[in-house]
């Protein structure tokens, strides 16, 4: 499920699905208590799916609007991950030959 589809989603909606997931999932850790789960990822893409829902909830809730939303993944691609230069084959090369 993508945040842009939430979005769209209403308030209701959204705690709706959130029930409907959390039920699931219990379900699903019941049966993985019991016998082997012929989807076991299944659990982890309820967690997610679930933390997504509450977080748009969240921004619903409290009026964070979409157009803030482009500037910060931008701000992130130009810095990179953690800030850093990435590696470079030269500074690979040197690293191996002080060793």
């Amino acid at each position: 499920m993508l945040a842009k589809d939430i979005r769209e989603m209403g308030e209701a909606d959204i705690n709706a699905r959130i029930a409907e997931l959390e039920r699931e999932r219990f379900n699903l850790r019941l049966q993985s208590g019991t016998r082997t789960l012929d989807d076991p990822l299944r659990l982890r893409v309820i967690r997610r799916d679930v933390a997504r829902l509450k977080t748009v909830l969240r921004e619903k809730i409290i009026g964070i609007a979409e157009a803030n939303a482009p500037a910060a993944v931008k701000a992130r691609r130009v810095t990179g991950r953690r800030g850093r230069k990435a590696a470079t084959a030269t500074n690979r090369s040197k690293r191996s030959k002080r060793a």
